[in-house]
């Protein structure tokens, strides 16, 4: 009787070696790749460390931006003026994400009668996508209230709020829009195909889908908005912007705005991360 190995266990055995050798092939790239790149980055800000105090005006910019006993003294303030920003980016997100998606889901009708809807959300979009935020904040911050409407409506809060809301819910009407057209038009066939109507499809089918592809896209929008509540500043609310430039004008120093900038940077670098970490999983996902 042989003594010699059944069919194919010599194969199986090789391709078990071959696997085993390249994930450790990987496993030294990859952690070559990070010691290169963590002894990049240590060079490079070694490098910031030691040349930038030996500048000649380093010891004035260092007082006027890194200012120790100015930060210890508002910090706490300007803490407390930020959670004016996220109050107002609370009650901004929702309705940027409702208005957003009406806006998308009036652009996708397809009845001939609707269409007036639709050409209502085409000139939406291409008005507050092309016009600056900023002038937006000024042209309804100012101009409402000097209609001379009576408290609380002639409020910044509320009108400089609005700002935000109709620009920015037209650049997430577009991420809503693009995540509606990524769905398969097979998808509305089958869906008709079994007596769903066209508001039926759109409600069980297609927005479902849609609205999980670009969730990434709109945290991305979200960090955005984050930042931009700042601009609500030029028209009156006492944020942390604002709180900033008052220091600075009473304390002759400019380590608020550097203290303003560690506070936005302590939210938004977070969020920043959890919207890589989404995109990278949903790419993961289609592959």
């Amino acid at each position: 009787m042989s003594d010699s190995p059944p069919a194919g266990a010599g194969s199986s055995g090789d391709r078990a070696a071959t696997l085993t050798r390249r994930q450790s092939y990987e496993r030294r790239a990859r952690r070559r790749a990070t010691l290169v790149a963590a002894g990049s980055t240590l060079a490079v800000v070694l490098a910031l460390v030691i040349l930038v105090p030996l500048a000649p005006g380093w010891e004035a910019v260092r007082k006027s931006f890194f200012n120790g006993a100015v930060f210890r003294e508002t910090f706490p303030k300007l803490l407390e003026a930020f959670t004016l920003d996220l109050l107002i980016f609370a009650w901004s997100a929702p309705a940027i994400a409702i208005l957003g998606l009406l806006i998308a889901v009036c652009r996708d009708v397809r009845a001939p009668a609707l269409y007036p809807l639709r050409l209502f959300a085409i000139v939406y979009t291409d008005i507050f996508r092309g016009i600056p935020v900023i002038l937006v904040v000024y042209l309804i911050g100012f101009g409402i209230p000097g209609l001379g409407l009576p408290r609380p409506w002639n409020s910044p809060y509320i009108w400089g709020s609005l700002a935000l809301i109709l620009t920015y819910s037209a650049y997430v009407a577009e991420i809503f829009r693009s995540g509606i057209e990524s769905i398969h038009a097979s998808q509305r066939s089958a869906a008709m195909s079994l007596g769903l109507s066209q508001s039926d499809t759109m409600r069980f089918v297609i927005l479902p889908q849609a609205i999980r592809r670009v969730v990434p896209a709109n945290m991305n929008m979200l960090i955005a908005l984050q930042k931009d509540v700042a601009l609500l500043s030029f028209i009156g609310p006492v944020e942390i912007l604002r709180q900033a430039g008052v220091y600075k004008s009473l304390l002759a120093n400019f380590t608020p705005y550097v203290v303003a900038a560690l506070i936005f940077l302590a939210v938004t670098v977070p969020a920043t991360r959890f919207a890589d970490h989404l995109m990278a999983r949903q790419a993961r996902q289609r592959s």
